[in-house]
């Protein structure tokens, strides 16, 4: 209410006398001010719930693409360990000679 419509009591105070037509209209405007700002709420939290579904989803595809990244890095790192422990010392030397091999010819076609 109106700081000027209200009058000093001993209990506080009291609103002074208004006819029912304008307190009507002052609920009826109020109640359409609190229905457009309902309105207003609805449409931000449906926005948000919107905007919480995409990032969720998207977590969870990030998630499933982390477990299958891990798995592969581990059974790869699993196989790296397997061939440092075995003896293959051979295909070292395959690798040296194919690498004279290959500057031979590089060699020869430069010349």
């Amino acid at each position: 209410m109106k700081p000027n419509t209200m009058r000093r009591s001993n209990q506080g105070y009291v609103p002074l006398p208004q006819s029912s037509n304008s307190v009507e209209e002052q609920n009826d405007e109020l109640a359409d001010q609190l229905k457009d700002k309902i309105g207003v709420l609805k449409s931000l939290s449906i926005t948000i719930r919107d905007e919480v579904k995409e990032h969720n989803n998207f977590l969870s595809g990030l998630d499933d693409d982390f477990e299958r990244t891990g798995g592969f890095l581990g059974r790869t790192m699993n196989r790296v360990i397997q061939l440092g422990k075995g003896s293959h010392n051979h295909y070292i030397l395959y690798l040296f000679l194919f690498s004279i091999l290959v500057f031979f010819i590089i060699w020869i076609l430069i010349r």
